[in-house]
Order: C-alpha cells, then sequence, then structure tokens
C-alpha cells in the first residue's frame, strides 16, 4: 500500500493560515536565524533537567482506501509535570520576549499535534503543551502553557484530517496515473554516441542515493540524458520530487522542452518552473501588503482553492498559466506559483531557490524541515562555485549605519535603536583605522555581532509601526543586509575569511566571505536523496568535487564528444599576448588582424570573445577603421558589438541576426565578452555560427578577493593562482569556444588567441576532444584557416 507523507509543519502552516498577505509581518515570520536557532534550542534543552526528552520523533498513520497518510515529526520536548506529560514547542525570536503577549496559532497547531499523536501512542487522557519563545540575543525566555484532554485533541486532530483528505486522494490518484505513464516507456529518440551509457550512469547513480559530476560535451544531449533516468527513478519510488537547476533562463528553457518531449511520448508529469517575484509581480511595484495589492487582501483565504483547482485541470504550469489563473483567483501570483510547487513533480528554477540561505524554498529546505525524497539536476554546474560563494558570502558597509542614523531621526529620539546603531558605526570605525592596506583580515568580529543582534531586533520593532513609503524601503533593504550578515556569521567556519577595505566607490566594506561553499551546499543537497552535475565544462573535475561537493564516494563521468573532430578546427597562436604588460595599440592590431584573415576566407557568421569590455571595444575600433574595409572589399558585413547591461529586447535582436544571416552570402561579426549572456548557454546551430575566436585565456581581473582565494588554498598547500584565476579563466575560455560545434552537421574553426595556451598548464586542461590542434602566427593564419574550408566548404 503506497504511503503519502507529510510533516506536522508542513501540515498546520498549510491548512490553518488565513488572511492576508503581508510582508510587512511575513518578512519577519521566520525567527529562527539558522544555526543559532538550533543551538538555543539546545541550550533550552539541556537546561531542562534529566526527565527532559529532547527531539522525540512522533509518527501517526491512518489508512485510508488504497493508501497510508503518514503525519511525521519530531517535538523539540516532552517531560513530566503536574500529573501529565507535557509537549514542549520551541521557538527562538529576535523580537522583545515582553512583547510577545501570546503564542502564534500555527506555533500552537504543531504542538496540539504532537500531543495528540502522543497521547495516542501512550494512552494518555490529557496533554500539556508548553510554548517557549527564546530571545537570541538575550536569551530571555517566556513560556505559555495549556492542557487539554484528549478528547479535545482527538475532536480538533479529525477535524483536520478531514481537511487534509482531498489532497492525499488527489496526490494518490496522481500518482497512479503518472507512474501508469511510464510503464514500457523508453527514451525519446535513438541513442547518440556516449547517451546510454550517460542514461544508466545517472540511474545507478540515483537507485543508490549518490552524487554524480557529469562533464559531456555539446551534442550528447545532456538534458534529456539526466532527466529521463530522474523520471524513470521517481517512478520506480526511488524519488518523489526532481529539483531541476539553472543558473540562466535560457537553461530553463531547455528543461522545458526535455520535459514536453517526453509528454509527446505520454509521460504524465506535473512540472513547474519557478519565476522571479519581480517578473511575477502584477502590480506597478513590488509591495505585498493589503493596502497596496488588492490580491494580498485576503489571499489566504483563496489561494489553496486555487491551488486545488489549477492542479486539476493542467499539468505544464508555465508562467503564463499560473499567471492567468492566479488572476482569475485574485490572488499573489509570484507566492501561488510556490504552493503549486509543493504538489507537482518537477520544478524547474535557479539555483537560489533550493541554495540561498535567504530565498530558498523554506517548505522544502527550511530550518527543522526534514530529508526529502527529492533528486537534484543540477545544470551548468560550473556556474555553482561562484554563485555558492555569493549566497554564503555577507558584507555591511559603514555609512549605512551612518544613513540609517539620519533617516530615523525625525521619528526617533534617544531610543536603543539610534543608540545601537551609533555603537555598529564606532565599532566599524576601529576597524577602518586599521585597516591601511588593500584589505584588512580579521580572525573574529564578535563583538560586533553582538551589536548587529540587537540591531536586528531593534530594526524590527521600527518596521512593525512604521508605514509603506520610501522610507520603509530603506530600512527594510537595510535590515535584510544586517539579518544576512547575522545569518552568515552562523554558519562560519573554516571555508571562511573576514575581511575588511576600502571600496572603488569610497565606501568601508566589512565583509564574511565563503571562500569554499561546498560544506553549505551540501548541507542543501543532504535534504535529498541524490544530485546529479552536469556541464560541457567541468574541467578539472576534482576542482568542481572539491567545490561543489564533501562527500568522498561521489561519481564522475566524462562522456566523449559525438562529433567528428575533423570538422571543428582548433587553432592556437603563438605571437599574441592579452597580458596586462603586453597591452597596447601593436598588439591589439595583431588580434584585430587575426580577426580578419579569419573572417575572410570564408562568409558566415563569426563570434569574437574578449576578457573585457574595455579591451572589446579598443580591438573592435581598430578592426573597423583598419581592417574592416578589406573584409567588405569580398562582399557585406555586418559587425555587432555587446555593451554592458543589455535587455531582454537587445538580447534577442542580437541573437536574431545570426539566424537572419545563416547564409554565406554575408559575413557577421559579433565581439563578446567571454563569461557573458552570449558565451554559455545559447545554440547557434548549423550555419548561424561557423567560427569563434577566443582572446585571451579568461583569466579573471585581479581585486582583492582573487587574492584572498589565492592565499587561502596557498595556505593550504594548493596551488592558489589555478584555484584563484586559472581554471575559472580556461572554463570562459571552454564554454566560449563551445558555441561553435552544436549538431553533427556543424563544421567550425575555433581560434585561440593568447601564447599562454601553449602553456603545458593550460594545455593539460583542455577537453579529449582538442587532444588535435595546430599552431600559427598572424602570417600564417590564412592559410591555416583556408585550407580547412576547402576540405569543408
Amino acid at each position: 500500500m503506497e504511503t503519502i507523507r507529510i510533516s506536522v509543519r508542513a501540515l498546520v502552516e498549510f491548512l490553518l493560515r488565513s488572511g492576508d498577505l503581508d510582508n510587512r509581518k511575513d518578512g519577519f515570520a521566520d525567527k529562527e536565524a539558522m544555526q543559532k536557532g538550533s543551538r538555543i534550542h539546545r541550550k533550552i534543552q539541556k537546561s531542562m533537567g534529566a526527565g527532559y526528552r529532547p527531539e522525540c520523533p512522533l509518527i501517526y498513520e491512518k489508512q485510508f482506501d488504497h493508501y497510508t497518510l503518514r503525519i511525521e515529526g519530531r517535538a523539540d520536548g516532552i517531560f513530566y509535570k503536574d500529573g501529565m506529560d507535557v509537549i514542549d514547542e520551541i521557538k527562538s525570536t529576535y523580537t522583545l520576549i515582553s512583547e510577545i503577549t501570546e503564542p502564534v496559532p500555527v506555533h500552537v497547531a504543531q504542538a496540539k499535534c504532537y500531543a495528540y499523536i502522543y497521547a495516542l501512542l501512550n494512552h494518555k487522557e490529557q496533554m500539556g503543551i508548553q510554548m517557549t519563545y527564546c530571545n537570541l540575543e538575550t536569551e530571555e525566555i517566556k513560556r505559555f502553557n495549556e492542557t487539554f484532554l484528549m478528547a479535545e485533541l482527538d475532536n480538533w486532530f479529525t477535524d483536520l484530517i478531514c481537511q487534509y483528505q482531498k489532497w492525499a486522494d488527489f496526490q494518490y490518484l496522481w500518482r497512479q496515473k503518472r507512474n501508469a505513464s511510464m510503464q514500457g516507456m523508453e527514451f525519446p529518440y535513438p541513442y547518440r554516441k556516449g547517451q546510454k551509457k550517460l542514461v544508466a550512469d545517472v540511474y545507478r547513480t540515483i537507485i543508490r542515493g549518490k552524487q554524480l559530476f557529469v562533464n559531456a560535451p555539446t551534442g550528447v544531449g545532456k538534458t534529456l540524458s539526466v532527466l529521463f533516468p530522474a523520471v524513470r527513478a521517481v517512478g520506480e519510488n526511488k524519488g518523489d520530487k526532481i529539483f531541476y537547476l539553472t543558473a540562466k533562463t535560457i537553461t530553463r528553457t531547455v528543461a522545458e522542452e526535455a520535459f514536453s518531449i517526453l509528454s509527446e511520448r505520454g509521460l504524465l508529469y506535473k512540472v513547474i518552473t519557478l519565476t522571479a517575484k519581480e517578473k511575477m509581480c502584477v502590480c506597478d511595484e513590488v509591495d505585498c501588503s493589503p493596502e497596496t495589492c488588492p490580491r494580498a487582501k485576503g489571499h489566504y483565504d483563496r489561494v489553496n482553492d486555487a491551488v486545488f483547482e489549477l492542479l486539476n485541470h493542467s499539468d505544464t504550469l508555465s508562467r503564463d498559466v499560473v499567471l492567468e489563473a492566479a488572476d482569475k483567483a485574485q490572488v499573489c501570483p509570484y507566492e501561488f506559483q510556490l504552493d503549486l510547487a509543493t504538489w507537482v513533480d518537477a520544478v524547474i528554477c535557479d539555483y537560489n531557490y533550493v541554495f540561498d540561505p535567504v530565498v530558498r524554498l523554506r517548505r522544502f529546505f527550511g530550518e527543522g524541515m526534514g530529508k526529502g525524497e527529492y533528486l537534484f539536476l543540477i545544470d551548468e554546474a560550473h556556474n555553482l562555485v561562484e554563485r555558492g560563494r555569493q549566497m554564503y558570502s555577507a558584507a555591511v558597509y559603514k555609512e549605512d549605519f551612518l544613513e540609517i542614523k539620519k533617516l530615523i531621526k525625525p521619528y526617533v529620539h534617544d531610543t536603543k535603536l539610534a543608540r545601537v546603531l551609533e555603537r555598529c558605526n564606532r565599532q566599524l570605525l576601529a576597524f577602518k583605522r586599521e585597516c591601511s592596506k588593500d584589505y584588512l583580515e580579521l580572525e573574529n568580529v564578535g563583538n560586533f555581532l553582538l551589536s548587529m543582534m540587537g540591531l536586528v531586533g531593534e530594526l524590527e520593532r521600527f518596521l512593525q509601526d512604521l508605514g509603506n513609503g520610501e522610507l520603509r524601503k530603506k530600512i527594510l533593504e537595510f535590515y535584510f543586509s544586517v539579518k544576512s550578515f547575522v545569518n552568515i556569521y552562523e554558519i562560519m567556519d573554516e571555508n571562511y575569511m573576514i575581511y575588511a577595505r576600502h571600496t572603488a566607490d569610497g565606501r568601508f566594506m566589512l565583509k564574511l566571505f565563503c571562500v569554499n561553499p561546498a560544506d553549505n551546499l551540501q548541507e542543501c543537497l543532504n535534504k535529498g536523496v541524490s544530485a546529479v552535475f552536469f556541464s560541457a565544462t567541468l574541467l578539472p573535475v576534482r576542482y568542481y568535487k572539491e567545490l561543489l561537493s564533501v562527500r568522498k564516494d561521489d561519481y564522475a563521468v566524462y562522456v566523449e564528444s559525438p562529433f567528428d573532430p575533423d570538422k571543428r578546427k582548433l587553432i592556437l597562436t603563438n605571437d599574441v599576448s592579452t597580458k596586462y604588460t603586453r597591452r597596447s595599440t601593436e598588439e591589439y592590431t595583431r588580434i584585430a588582424s587575426y580577426i580578419c584573415q579569419t573572417v575572410g576566407q570564408k562568409k558566415g557568421n563569426y563570434m569574437v570573445f574578449f576578457p573585457s569590455y574595455q579591451m572589446l571595444k579598443d580591438v573592435n575600433d581598430i578592426f573597423q577603421e583598419s581592417f574592416l574595409p578589406k573584409v567588405e572589399a569580398d562582399g557585406g558585413v555586418q559587425v555587432l558589438q555587446q555593451v554592458s547591461g543589455m535587455n531582454e529586447t537587445e538580447r534577442e535582436a542580437f541573437l536574431d541576426a545570426f539566424s537572419l544571416n545563416s547564409t554565406d552570402s554575408e559575413t557577421l561579426i559579433a565581439f563578446c565578452v567571454m563569461g557573458g549572456i552570449f558565451s554559455e548557454g545559447i545554440d547557434l546551430d548549423g550555419e548561424r555560427l561557423i567560427g569563434a575566436l577566443v582572446v585571451g585565456t579568461g583569466i579573471p581581473k585581479l581585486d582583492t578577493e582573487r587574492e584572498i582565494l589565492k592565499e587561502f588554498y596557498d595556505r593550504r598547500g594548493e596551488k592558489g593562482f589555478d584555484y584563484a584565476y586559472r581554471f575559472p579563466g580556461m572554463n570562459k575560455v571552454f564554454q566560449a569556444a563551445g558555441r561553435v560545434i552544436r549538431t553533427d552537421e556543424d563544421t567550425g574553426v575555433v581560434v585561440l588567441l593568447d601564447e599562454r595556451f601553449r602553456y603545458r598548464e593550460n594545455l593539460d586542461l583542455f577537453p579529449r576532444e582538442w587532444k588535435t590542434y595546430s599552431t600559427c602566427s598572424v602570417k600564417t593564419i590564412a592559410d591555416e584557416v583556408k585550407e580547412f574550408w576547402d576540405r569543408y566548404p
């Protein structure tokens, strides 16, 4: 018999919510500050004496006709007092204890569930519940106690189960249909070279509950090769929900298309794509309060019915489908999509919905949420290293404290808020006076943290009484930066460095810098059963395994390219460099000459990738002035230039030019930035792109954090330069060069313009399909390219 599982917390939070959506209050609802809350819990539990039983698992099961409903949770504590057993529910908060006059109803409901389950299992006729609230800053405690007869609890809990039954019925019936649709389902296409083995490797990884790193060149069909075995594993009860995680919007589209292909083959699967709040909001400005948004008024009274209706009428929950249903029900579309995610089979979303401690989906990955049957498929996983560092780092600026103090002055007079702002400012000033070089490394900032913890509570109290408007937005933004700093400090370990420095715009910054995000990422991945990291450029794999996972038993596979290597001409140059000491008009003229001679051998579309916008502009200016006339002499030429901050319309127009010029009648040259929006995640197959020139080894710009990374790994006996500069730089090169060959029919030229590509350290990083290459100078490049196109006209 199938089992439908739900946690006690999820049950009460889902069924008992009501009223308005109001981020002025909801923004402070989750007060348990990561590990700080956990430590406070343990401290309280230890103080309760020998008869106190902490962290008690409780399970309730009820059999229906076709399935068993299993409700499970963990009571913070159980103890005996005044002749009865008492459930202790502990909640940590930044709110002043004196301001808590009654327990939160949902917290009480959670405790009542535990009390009922415990009483049922142990044949008790009455139970006590104790709500324990503890201030994270002062550790002051307030308790609320109630007593319930078992008959009361039984009636209340039975009603709760009745409310939930229609949702459990839905889950059971849908899973039967979904799993039946997979019976006999085969891979939708003939397997390409290496694809069948990849499918098998992914499947074995999932059923063993392991993690897999996949380096698979473009053209293998990575998305379907990873998705298909994951779907089959779900159908065999080896997982319950797929999270397909991406870094860019375009890769989300690829995942949607893959699900669509499987759907055409008969698969029944409910899939949602999560979209950022700014893109979902129907108001002119994002402000989730009942005073400014009519949909926020009574949102929770309508949203569950809207979720149930849409789930029963649609399987593919795209942005447009969600917006239409949200409009019909007059609910917030952003919050609506998050509720829908609870009930679907697959969620396509950005990395941050799983990993970011601020944004992640708390219904799945929040503090106190148990392990789920989740399968994580992480696309373009090379991007997760830098994203991980960003998500688990936090910074504050001294000037912000003074600005906030000035802003609140008309509203408060000699309050604790003003005093704690000044205290934080003075502590930052002391760090500033110490910082006489590029940056100041600090062992710890414990005293500053205590001030910041006090500031969190004071800001919350100020915001609770502050109306909407520009002031509230500024205070709220500051509040979240302060709270993020406090929360990140609580998870710091040996993978962090604390430093302070003067920024380029004249401000003074204190930062908690996550050098290696692996521990934090792994903590999130441990909420599921298996994870697959895949990309065309996970090289060297040891580097990515070290920065994305802490497991020692991870698998890794290298999928061979399915394409004929002879149809790609890889050329390394020996007389050009992008080193800072070599950058000059003469060097840029040589680069422009390379571009001219390469594109001059065959009309078509080309991309030229540069390490910076400035070099792009400098070389393009020389090219257009001195070399463009030579190319134009042979026919029409169009030159495009990527600019910083292009909007979606401009990006589409840029890429559309490649489709419009997909014949050999004209030459298109697009000057782009390595690591930018056009260097990865885009498909320009066939005649839409026949060549790419990559200028430089992609080494990131020298800056404070890169030097901190280098020093961090040097101290550990690793090659710090590789970790900070070479590995991320070469990844950009591989991504840019990978734009050229996308299908079996493609032919193209890749020219690497920097003599450093011939260094052994860089050659050793080349993918296997790059083992054959030629070298040239500016005098011989034309002959090299012409000889190739003579073979593949």
